[in-house]
């Protein structure tokens, strides 16, 4: 039962620093890097951040899982480490749909902000007016155009000098990038399950010994 306390304890250690390496991943991604950039922009898609704010939700959840954990082992409860197992199943689904998402949703992702790109492109090139959002998207992702730059050349980036097709860039940063949040979020599931594991372990054995005395 020692054993297991320990195990217990040493688990919700690493998975409270597990949740605020995950919380710090999914507000880098939604804020800071390209894909920050891309969710910033005029008229991004809802599809492209959503798996984001669960993935930041469930960091934050691992990290108040972690304190029920502690005390409940700590205080042989029965009742706060049911608690912790709910908590574990509820970020366990939570993990699996993200990571389900993010593999699953990048072609839809893809093809909505490839969208608002054509989008963006064509009224550029018909009206010749300023795009904010043709502007922003070129910035992020240091592309200019679609197979030439010339059509849009006055709202490529400063200084660019090879400018790349924006259609790839935006498959490849969203690919990128969601595949990492698939990753991690189907990580984070497996760690779970050995949390659970832990738990019922010591609350059988919690039970066993009150049975005995």
């Amino acid at each position: 039962m020692r054993c297991v306390k320990f195990l217990l304890f040493a688990f919700n250690f690493v998975f409270w620093l597990a949740g605020l390496a995950v919380i710090t991943f999914g507000l880098w991604l939604r804020f800071g890097g390209v894909l920050g950039d891309l969710t910033s922009a005029e008229k991004s898609p809802e599809s492209l951040y959503m798996g984001l704010y669960v993935l930041v939700g469930a960091g934050a959840l691992m990290m108040t899982v972690g304190f029920f954990g502690c005390c409940g082992a700590a205080q042989e409860s029965q009742c706060l480490l049911g608690v912790f197992f709910a908590c574990l199943l509820v970020i366990f689904a939570a993990e699996v749909t993200a990571g389900v998402f993010a593999f699953i949703g990048k072609k839809v992702a893809v093809q909505e902000v490839q969208k608002i790109y054509h989008e963006a492109y064509d009224d550029y090139v018909d009206t010749g007016k300023s795009n904010k959002t043709l502007i922003q998207l070129h910035a992020a992702l240091q592309c200019c155009g679609k197979e030439s730059e010339v059509p849009v050349k006055s709202t490529c980036p400063e200084g660019i000098q090879l400018p790349k097709n924006c259609l790839n860039e935006i498959q490849n940063v969203i690919n990128s990038n969601l595949r990492l949040v698939g990753i991690v979020g189907i990580g984070i599931a497996g760690i779970t399950i050995f949390g659970m594991i832990f738990s019922m372990v010591l609350c059988c054995a919690i039970r066993n010994t009150r049975d005995v005395l």
